[in-house]
């Protein structure tokens, strides 16, 4: 367990598993993680939309990150959650293959995003972090918000 000092010297960051990479994201966004549950298929919904569930009276809509962020798709196995967060007061889960943990990481070690990375996936990334061998991608809050004529809740 981490006390309010080790909290204020990084960032804290929920791991999860898309394939076989690690990537994170700022764990203060994450109102909780659960199981997936079931799915309700949404017609002519975008292809990142992979349904809507009801969560204890709440209607969320499923996105499949690994869709969003052009990685395949998440694998609905016994280890896949919904990393459950908020955009303009509608609850969206963001369906990945395992979260892993959570960890602090210090800001300073967060190198930007190589260029040998598709730009797709570049675009959507805050930084990459290192320690040892692990390497996680750290991705970038408003990105998974930013919704265009590819991405859900197209605009207008």
């Amino acid at each position: 367990m981490h006390d309010d000092e080790d909290l204020d010297e990084g960032l804290l960051i929920t791991a999860f598993m898309l394939g076989d990479a690690t990537f994170g994201v700022n764990a203060r966004l994450v109102q909780e993680v659960v199981k997936v549950g079931n799915l309700t298929c949404v017609h002519h919904a975008p292809a990142a939309v992979a349904g809507i569930r009801n969560l204890r009276g709440r209607i969320v809509t499923v996105v499949d990150l690994a869709v969003r962020l052009e990685l395949g798709c998440a694998t609905l196995s016994p280890d896949a959650r919904l990393l459950i967060m908020e955009w303009q007061g509608e609850p969206i889960g963001f369906l990945v293959d395992a979260v892993t943990d959570a960890m602090v990481v210090s800001e300073d070690r967060i190198a930007p995003p190589p260029a040998s990375i598709d730009p797709a996936l570049r675009a959507n990334l805050h930084g990459i972090w290192r320690e040892g061998d692990r390497l996680i991608a750290i991705l970038d809050p408003s990105a998974l918000f930013r919704w265009d004529e590819t991405g859900i809740g197209a605009k207008p």
